[in-house]
């Protein structure tokens, strides 16, 4: 494996585990030449499915492309980088056992936006607002009143 700060190839693996999924292995790695440690991920390859976008468009079902979302939409979150790996492999794990071939991007938008809420109201507002395309503040008001009376009826 290259080291993402020093680019060689020589490294050591240092504990591997399961993934929350079961369905990857988180490898904890040092680079033996500049000694800095860095993570992998290593999953089984699946037959790819394809995110059918609003205009018909088919694109191929990125699992990077959406850590990158949530890792902008967590940004200065109490968020770990786990967390984000944990909703993605679960996003990707529903994906696969409803669909065999295309997904409505519509689907995974809407899905991701359920597992953040649990995760983190604030980064599931930060991306409410890219994907539903906020125009003005109405809009974060009217996203933000069920999740404040929700809080408020179980603070009662």
């Amino acid at each position: 494996m290259r080291c993402p700060f020093c680019r060689t190839d020589n490294d050591r693996v240092i504990d591997s585990r399961a993934g929350d999924d079961g369905a990857s292995i988180r490898r904890r790695r040092e680079c033996l030449a500049c000694r800095r440690r860095f993570t992998t991920y290593e999953r089984v390859e699946r037959q790819l499915l394809a995110v059918v976008k609003k205009g018909g468009v088919r694109d191929p079902f990125d699992r990077d492309k959406i850590k990158r979302g949530l890792a902008k939409a967590c940004w200065k979150r109490p968020v770990t980088e786990d967390d984000i790996e944990g909703v993605v492999s679960a996003l990707e794990a529903e994906l696969y056992g409803a669909y065999e071939s295309d997904v409505p991007s519509r689907v995974i938008g809407e899905r991701l936006m359920e597992l953040l809420k649990t995760l983190d109201q604030v980064a599931y507002v930060r991306f409410a607002s890219v994907y539903r395309e906020f125009k003005d503040v109405r809009d974060f008001v009217d996203e933000l009143e069920p999740i404040l009376a929700q809080t408020n009826r179980r603070d009662g």
